[in-house]
């Protein structure tokens, strides 16, 4: 996906302001398996997905549970480095060989300080990212694992064909034979 269409979904700039922010942003490859985020360490980047798929996962006792799938056109982030630029506790995984837009984090800053509808466009960006946090929160609190399941067939059927089961179940906080399960159930 392109960095202007991803920038234009956030917040429409104008055309000079565009411009300046595009100047700061970098097309990077990384291996499949590449951790990119690391929990333990503030991150200075923020990356947008032009092609591949990522996990967000915690280790938890040396079983890590994943917590968001990212594909093309997301936003790879550690929210508490960005904010508050404290470590994160995240780790960030290229489940496929990646092409990411990368944005120094202290290049958007000195943005933020010198135009102010790059600093809304970056308070938008937190907004949209703090709604899809709250989504897969309520998501978790009221739907069982099938429900899940059943979303995000609806709402990403791609990353089942993309994703290794082990992961998705992980996702959904189950087993892969409860997850078999619930994939027979469907069929």
């Amino acid at each position: 996906m392109d960095i202007s269409l991803i920038l234009d979904h956030i917040y429409q700039l104008p055309e000079q302001s565009k411009k300046d922010l595009l100047q700061t942003i970098n097309l990077i490859t990384r291996p499949k398996g590449n951790i990119i985020l690391k929990a333990g360490k503030v991150e200075s980047s923020i990356y947008f997905i032009k092609k591949g798929i990522v996990r967000a996962y915690i280790d938890d006792d040396n079983n890590d549970v994943t917590f968001w799938f990212g594909k093309e056109g997301e936003t790879i982030i550690s929210m508490k480095s960005y904010v508050e630029n404290q470590n994160g506790y995240e780790n960030i995984e290229l489940l496929e060989d990646c092409e990411l837009y990368e944005l120094k984090t202290a290049d958007l800053e000195r943005l933020f300080n010198s135009d102010i509808y790059i600093a809304n466009w970056g308070r938008k960006f937190a907004e949209k990212e703090l709604i899809k946090t709250e989504e897969r929160l309520i998501s978790k609190l009221f739907k069982n694992a099938s429900e899940r399941y059943i979303d995000l067939l609806k709402n990403n059927p791609e990353l089942i064909k993309r994703i290794q089961l082990g992961h998705i179940a992980s996702y959904l906080g189950i087993t892969q034979v409860s997850l078999s399960r619930i994939r027979a159930e469907l069929k």
